[in-house]
């Protein structure tokens, strides 16, 4: 590589101790690898701002670490603006078995990063990272009401109330009107079938049936605390959507300012950046929302996890395969083995597989094709990777040409 870098530092982050190892130039030229320097911080908030001082006082270019999870992003967070910060994975950095110390580890990486040899990890900007936040909360929070209306069923069932095999929906306003009045203690069940409303009404007769059980006093105890954490669950979620809303009509993820950094080289890339234009979450997310099988919290999903800078991705295939829609290449000895698809991105790839249904329902698309052809010979999971993989690629190519979907 042709680019050494002559100001960097390595960090070994840990939950409760930082390991800095920084490298300067030698004035006397005695050091041909620089004068070194070690120092072990806190990661109180104090100890971070002295850390980032000690690195920032030495005019410090370019900082790596291993991505150490939630406890090392306040560090790499307070170091992105004044410096270049590249978070490694841990494979790539592996330092010889029985030399593993964290003063060794922080100056192998800086040794590694000096001569170019660690691919980065992308550090989101701050309005993308605020929008993620929003949006994995409420994922979190829909598949925790999915769960605690599993286990109102279940509890239904085990008092003998077999609502579940009358109504397909035992939260809608039927099922949660006649589990009210469970709790109420009315213990005939021609009372508690009378609550179905509209077309429900005509299978009062069933529900009666349905209703008829042994029903004791816990029972009541329980649905009560249950129904009463479902309507927990449905206030901060719709709490989670006013704010996700306002977060896309106030902030924009664009491309953060590199202003006064010494840029990461690159050696030989596969494909120039791309230049990306500014462009705005509110109108990012209307233009995916034209996509088949995407809504507007799908594709706000999509723009808090991958962002609008495809510079990061370079082509469609990255990015798609980036997201876990893509197969994986295992071959050895001339012999292709198994080809499963790789892990992803886990928020992105969770959420591809429940927009794919949505996106392959109208017919005479591409995408309807792709699984009905896919699916006859291959398997629908087989063809709804495949889908996802296409949905991906769209989204790329939306974003390089900033234009709407066309089928």
């Amino acid at each position: 590589m042709d680019v050494v870098l002559t100001r960097c530092a390595g960090l070994a982050v840990h939950k409760k101790r930082i390991t800095a190892w920084r490298m300067i130039p030698d004035p006397t030229g005695r050091e041909a690898e620089g004068m070194m320097a070690l120092r072990t911080f806190g990661t109180m908030t104090h100890d971070l701002l002295s850390w980032a001082d000690w690195l920032t006082e030495a005019s410090m270019t370019h900082v790596a670490m291993e991505s150490p999870g939630e406890y090392g992003q306040p560090g790499s967070h307070l170091l992105a603006d004044p410096c270049t910060v590249l978070l490694v994975h841990a494979a790539h950095g592996k330092n010889v078995p029985g030399r593993k110390t964290d003063q060794a580890e922080a100056r192998w990486l800086a040794t590694l990063m000096r001569l170019g040899l660690l691919p980065a990890s992308c550090i989101p900007p701050k309005g993308q990272r605020d929008l993620r936040a929003l949006t994995r909360s409420r994922t979190k929070r829909v598949h925790e009401r999915v769960r605690e209306v599993n286990r109102v069923q279940g509890g239904v069932e085990r008092a003998k109330i077999q609502l579940a095999s009358v109504m397909a929906d035992l939260m809608g306003v039927s099922g949660r009107a006649m589990l009210e009045a469970l709790m109420a203690g009315r213990v005939e069940p021609a009372p508690r079938a009378d609550r179905a409303t509209r077309r429900m009404r005509s299978q009062i007769p069933v529900l009666e049936q349905a209703l008829t059980g042994r029903v004791h006093a816990h029972h009541r105890q329980w649905r009560a605390m249950q129904l009463a954490h479902l309507d927990l669950l449905d206030a901060q979620i719709e709490a989670l959507n006013q704010a996700m809303e306002a977060s896309l009509r106030a902030r924009s993820v664009d491309t953060p300012s590199r202003a006064g950094k010494a840029p990461w080289p690159v050696p030989s890339p596969v494909s120039p950046p791309i230049a990306s234009p500014t462009l705005t979450l509110t109108r990012a997310v209307a233009r995916w929302d034209t996509v088949p099988g995407i809504d507007q919290r799908g594709a706000a999903v999509i723009v808090a996890e991958s962002g609008m800078d495809r510079s990061r991705f370079a082509t469609a295939p990255r990015l798609a395969a980036w997201a876990g829609g893509a197969p994986g290449h295992d071959e050895s000895a001339g012999q292709q083995r198994s080809g499963t698809t790789r892990k992803g991105h886990r928020p992105l790839r969770a959420i591809l597989p429940q927009l794919t249904p949505a996106a392959v329902r109208p017919q005479g698309t591409y995408r309807s094709a792709l699984y009905q052809r896919l699916a006859a010979r291959r398997g629908k999971n087989r063809a709804i990777v495949a889908v996802a993989h296409a949905i991906m690629r769209s989204v790329f190519d939306m974003l390089s040409r900033q234009a709407p979907y066309h089928e």
